[in-house]
């Protein structure tokens, strides 16, 4: 039997997604101004994945904190994912790289939708992110090149609007104001947080 959350999530996917309305609220203001770089005639493609699954009579999924290793959003917390290989559909790669990173066997997750992908000028990649939900908790395993540490997310906690603050920062010399989500003692800000804006709106209209 498919969970009620589950069965009412899917259906709101089913339907138009909130797309940038949603992603704008977590959106860095004022706009980025410096120049980005032009190595990317063409957006790159990387895939993410919300993975939702059961724990403690509640709901709960996923993040990331990416190692100093990596080539890109260094030390932030991120979604399980990557870019998407040639040859492989968005989905695909959603669940080879959140195998690769968390080590979640693709065969235990059930993908239930999708949310509006969008553009990450600084870095050069168009996210595509994906829902999906385990039966029971999954077994971690991290691949301690990309990954520093896996943590769990409750929703309660998540939908808790007393989580999503903002912060006033300088970048590249400019005052921004920096939305964020304070989930797990972490500071979920930059792509991760336009997609879990996304996936916010969505889960209070399908509850």
């Amino acid at each position: 039997m498919i969970p009620k959350l589950i069965s009412h999530l899917t259906r709101r996917l089913a339907h138009p997604l909130p797309g940038e309305k949603a992603q704008n609220i977590m959106m860095v203001t004022p706009p980025y101004t410096y120049p980005i770089s032009d190595k990317y005639t063409q957006p790159v493609p990387a895939s993410v994945l919300i993975l939702l699954f059961p724990r403690d009579n509640g709901w709960h999924f996923f993040l990331t904190k990416r190692t100093y290793k990596v080539d890109h959003h260094k030390g932030q917390i991120s979604l399980p994912g990557g870019v998407v290989e040639d040859g492989e559909t968005l989905n695909q790669a959603a669940l080879r790289e959140t195998h690769e990173e968390i080590g979640v066997l693709p065969k235990l997750i059930t993908l239930i939708g999708s949310l509006t992908s969008f553009n990450i000028s600084v870095s050069g990649f168009e996210i595509f992110p994906f829902i999906g939900w385990a039966v029971k908790e999954p077994i971690t395993l991290i691949h301690d090149a990309e990954v520093d540490r896996v943590f769990a997310v409750s929703i309660d906690s998540f939908l808790d609007d007393s989580n999503q603050k903002q912060k006033k920062e300088i970048i590249h010399g400019e005052m921004k104001t920096i939305p964020y989500f304070d989930l797990g003692k972490e500071q979920v800000w930059g792509a991760t947080s336009i997609i879990l804006s996304e996936f916010k709106v969505i889960l209070k209209e399908a509850l």
